[in-house]
């Protein structure tokens, strides 16, 4: 019997005269058909998908819009992002080895003191701390950064390979201001951006605020793992990455929101080529020098709220850590006059 799939079965009996051996053929049931039909297309399915894959995939070592219409897209989106934002007292680009990073300035009350540096999150830029600048200002002079290689103003041209480099722009970027110290505040993976550098080039840094920071205190949960591979494929419907958007904003509605627009449209027309951001260890956390302090919202979906509440906790040095409950990842619109008056705490207790 021949038990190679694709092949007919063959059964030798008796004839029924002679004696003679004749051959008889056997076709496999209508199941076992089918089942082999289905892994036939499967697997010329996944061999179309990787060659396509293989022919469209972008090679190109830093982030850029895939076509000049995404550009001109994202550029109308941001320019409605900022109308929400007040006006700016300063727009600064400033040249790094990786590219040239803008940042907007807000002056504060005293110029002397240690200004509030703004990091924003994964695939948005300034505009998403609109709802958080006139507070905020309030307290010190404010400069919120287009990350570099993200989406946004800031142009990236050269290759950013490891978590090295994604500290050494922007250490590059806090040693033109000038300013003699500065305060780091990073949302989501705005914060894991803000640890990286403190760890590896704390000079400047006075203190760090760390809003539901992701991939820093606590990994990503699968499930936020999984939601955001659909989000991540730019040719899929604009549906499917305002889902994603909405689930972490615990369910808000964001079709409406220029902020969350230009979220998507990053998302959509952007090309990053970064790194993936690796979780610190204990010690990375415990040579933190500085005074930090940690939002967690406690209905984050960026990781688990209560382990990374614990392992901050228990690292930082000079750790003040705070859980909002009922808060979504986008706890940043949903409590800046708390997140303004927390910081103010917080400043009391740093330069």
């Amino acid at each position: 019997m021949n038990d190679q799939p694709g092949r007919t079965d063959t059964i030798e009996q008796a004839h029924p005269v002679d004696g003679s051996a004749a051959t008889v053929s056997a076709s496999p049931p209508p199941a076992r058909r089918r089942r082999r039909r289905w892994i036939t297309v499967i697997a010329v399915m996944a061999v179309v998908a990787l060659i396509g894959w293989l022919a469209v995939r972008d090679t190109t070592p830093v982030g850029h819009f895939t076509s000049g219409a995404g550009r001109d897209r994202f550029a109308a989106a941001y320019g409605r992002a900022m109308a929400e934002m007040p006006a700016p007292d300063a727009t600064l680009d400033l040249r790094t080895t990786y590219g040239v990073v803008r940042l907007y300035r807000f002056d504060g009350p005293n110029r002397q003191q240690a200004p509030l540096i703004l990091l924003p999150g994964r695939a948005s830029a300034a505009p998403v701390w609109a709802d958080n600048v006139p507070s905020l200002r309030k307290l010190r002079t404010v400069y919120a950064v287009d990350r570099l290689g993200e989406p946004g103003a800031s142009i990236q041209d050269r290759p950013i390979d490891d978590q090295q480099d994604q500290a050494n722009w922007l250490r590059q970027v806090i040693e033109q201001l000038p300013e003699p110290q500065v305060h780091l505040v990073g949302l989501s993976f705005g914060g894991w951006t803000a640890t990286n550098v403190a760890i590896r080039h704390p000079g400047k840094i006075a203190g760090v605020v760390l809003i539901d920071p992701a991939v820093t205190f606590a990994g990503l949960p699968f499930e936020t793992i999984v939601r955001s591979i659909p989000a991540s494929v730019r040719w899929l419907p604009k549906q499917w990455r305002d889902s994603f958007n909405s689930y972490t904003a615990g369910g808000a509605p964001v079709e409406d929101s220029p902020g969350a627009e230009l979220v998507e449209l990053g998302m959509r027309d952007y090309a990053m080529q970064l790194p993936a951001p690796e979780q610190f260890g204990a010690a990375r956390l415990q040579s933190m020098a500085m005074p930090v302090l940690v939002i967690i919202a406690g209905e984050s979906v960026i990781h688990d709220a209560a382990e990374a509440r614990k392992n901050a906790e228990a690292n930082l040095r000079r750790g003040t850590v705070l859980t909002y409950e009922g808060a979504s990842h986008a706890v940043n619109g949903e409590e800046p006059d708390r997140i303004a008056a927390d910081v103010a705490t917080f400043l009391t207790d740093a330069p």
